[in-house]
């Protein structure tokens, strides 16, 4: 049986735990269970939010009330997800879509490519190439609308957060933090080492779903000159 635990979330949502480390079998178990419950919503189900080891569910606790049922709305959504856990785990997980992000790095669009490099002992065309050589699984979206959490960064070129972050990060811009790379979709404040900057836009509210990458999804950068930086620029939306 899959491993799993559930928690309240509040007085309408349950967290579902579905491992206790970062790695590839515990997000494909996440996975699994998002898919399904995104195809097949059960009834009063209202959002579900991915993690790193857990998949939180939001659900409307009126839809679910019953007076003749001496059941709980927890109850019952902890013992629908029983159930979906139990079918998911011989399911197959669906074909992950790799999504390649054109980057320029360094100069004014990577402001500690330069510092990466020098704490890794490298050259700042090595840091280039370390990275977009990878291939990146995002392991789920958060912290600001649309930022991707990619695993899988070189330790080679892992680096600590700054010591003093910066209040506003330029939208598209890619960063390092420690052992992590990931994309700032929108201007927020930040204290990852900012390596390259991206005119693809990762968060787009006007469509559906608003942000281009998913949790399952594998990403890859390319790098880019400023000219074409700047010509993808004038043609992003």
């Amino acid at each position: 049986m899959q491993y799993h635990e559930f928690f309240p979330l509040g007085d309408s949502g349950v967290v579902v735990k579905l491992g206790t480390t970062i790695d590839q079998h515990t997000h494909e178990s996440v996975k699994k269970l998002s898919v399904c419950l995104q195809e097949e919503p059960f009834p009063g189900m209202v959002e579900i939010v991915p993690g790193f080891t857990t998949v939180s569910i939001y659900y409307d606790p009126l839809a679910l009330y019953d007076p003749k049922s001496e059941q709980t709305p927890y109850e019952k959504v902890v013992g629908l997800l029983g159930e979906i856990i139990s079918r998911t785990q011989k399911g197959k997980a669906r074909e992950p879509r790799l999504v390649e992000i054109p980057v320029c790095y360094g100069g004014e669009y990577g402001p500690d490519l330069e510092e990466v490099a020098r704490h890794n002992g490298l050259a700042p065309d090595e840091v280039v190439r370390i990275h977009s050589e990878q291939k990146y699984l995002v392991y789920m979206i958060g912290f600001a609308p649309g930022f991707p959490y990619l695993g899988g960064l070189d330790e080679r070129i892992a680096t600590p957060r700054r010591t003093a972050p910066r209040t506003a990060i330029p939208k598209g811009s890619v960063g390092i933090g420690g052992s992590q790379t990931g994309i700032y979709p929108i201007v927020s404040p930040g204290g990852w080492n900012i390596i390259g900057r991206t005119a693809v836009p990762l968060f787009r509210p006007e469509q559906q779903p608003p942000s281009l990458l998913r949790a399952g999804d594998f990403v890859r950068f390319l790098p880019v000159s400023p000219e074409e930086y700047d010509a993808r620029r004038e043609m992003a939306p």
